[in-house]
């Protein structure tokens, strides 16, 4: 996964105050993006490896149980990092 500084040092922009504290949002925002999209990918490689045995024409029982399972954790992770995300930018905005 990448790693990213947190702090963008935006001291050379001739812009207001306010257009760099607007940038350096987006900036933490497009962060956050990128760490989800990596931990997204690295969920899919622990489940393809948790639930693959090996690849053939059809999926037995037990793999899609297992690949269904992983789904569910998957949509119920997301879930509680869109809620998460949804209370930070709701605290910023008030």
């Amino acid at each position: 996964m990448a790693d990213f500084d947190s702090e963008v040092d935006l001291s050379g922009l001739s812009a207001s105050a306010s257009d760099k504290a607007e940038l350096q949002r987006m900036l933490a925002v497009e962060q956050q993006k990128a760490q989800f999209t990596a931990q997204v990918h690295n969920f899919m490689d622990v489940c393809w490896d948790k639930c693959m045995d090996r690849p053939g024409n059809k999926l037995d029982s037990r793999t899609e149980s297992c690949l269904v399972n992983c789904v569910d954790r998957f949509i119920d992770t997301t879930l509680t990092i869109t809620n998460r995300f949804t209370q930070i930018v709701q605290k910023g905005t008030h």
